[in-house]
């Protein structure tokens, strides 16, 4: 996992409008980096409508919030549309940026292992250094940590 002061590993991937979005594009913002396991599912809707509900306390911070899962472009417009997040939803189809940030690894499930997406999040300072990191966060507190941690 990026640990807390290290430089944020950059990267460019596709957003869920289509564009390619570079982490360094939003040097001299507090950004928000989210991976979670997948679109849809109850954890991952109960984290993502959480920040929707805390928006303008993001939005005061001048925060940006980028979540990031292996599902493609199609299924984050769903996903956004269903349940109107105002954040933007990132593709990593091939996990690379999840394995950059530590957010890939082994999970066990129901007696099985496999390797998937460890719910993490990190909060990257204006100057892109990792502020804070949490690692296997829980949904129902992720907002309101990482609302601390912005200050």
């Amino acid at each position: 996992m990026v640990a807390e002061g290290a430089e944020a590993p950059d990267f460019e991937l596709t957003a869920d409008g289509g564009e390619r979005v570079k982490l360094s594009q939003y040097r001299g913002k507090p950004v928000v980096l989210y991976f979670y396991p997948k679109d849809d599912t109850p954890g991952c809707t109960t984290q993502a409508c959480a920040i929707r509900d805390a928006w303008s306390e993001f939005e005061q911070r001048g925060a940006v919030v980028l979540g990031v899962s292996p599902d493609d472009e199609a299924s984050h417009v769903r996903f956004r549309e269903k349940y109107s997040l105002p954040f933007t939803l990132l593709a990593d189809p091939d996990h690379k940026v999840a394995e950059a940030y530590g957010a890939w690894g082994e999970k066990k499930n129901y007696g099985k292992t496999y390797f998937g997406i460890i719910r993490s999040t990190f909060v990257i300072g204006a100057d892109g250094t990792v502020v804070k990191a949490f690692p296997r966060v829980d949904p129902k507190t992720h907002a309101d940590k990482v609302l601390a941690a912005l200050g």
